[in-house]
């Protein structure tokens, strides 16, 4: 017997998920994002080097500014290039990426303060942190940010 009643929401979202990872011009996407992520994985360093070593600036004060800085680099890439069929609203999905970006900094931020706390050094808990956040904020950017209108 068939059950009439809707799925659960988690089944949902999981079958949404099931689906970016399960068709090829989704890893073509995820391959855009990650070399789009990596030009902001290179600004965002090299950003957080100037604020962490040039100027002085606390770690954690760095990260925001060196994310602010990686973020706008690749909503514009991220925009132009890897989600260009599903352009919407430039400030929806600008307001949308921001959000997704931001959740994902939250992450980062706590990586990065118990790497820190651990012992690792600044910039390298820094570099893994940014790797490891990675997934999380593509799936964020594909299933809302840019998702198909």
């Amino acid at each position: 017997m068939i059950d009439p009643s809707p799925p659960a929401p988690g089944k949902n979202a999981t079958r949404r998920i099931g689906n970016v990872l399960g068709t090829r011009s989704n890893w073509e996407q995820l391959a855009k994002f990650c070399v789009v992520g990596a030009t902001g994985y290179v600004v965002n360093l090299a950003v957080y080097y100037l604020l962490l070593r040039q100027a002085g600036v606390h770690y954690i004060p760095a990260a925001v500014c060196s994310f602010a800085v990686a973020v706008s680099n690749n909503y514009v890439l991220n925009r132009a290039w890897t989600f260009r069929v599903e352009r919407g609203n430039v400030g929806a999905q600008g307001w949308r990426f921001f959000v997704v970006s931001t959740v994902s900094l939250a992450a980062n931020i706590g990586l990065l303060t118990v790497m820190v706390a651990a012992g690792t050094n600044e910039l390298a808990a820094q570099a893994v942190a940014i790797v490891l956040v990675t997934p999380l904020n593509f799936v964020g950017n594909k299933l809302w940010s840019f998702r198909p209108r």
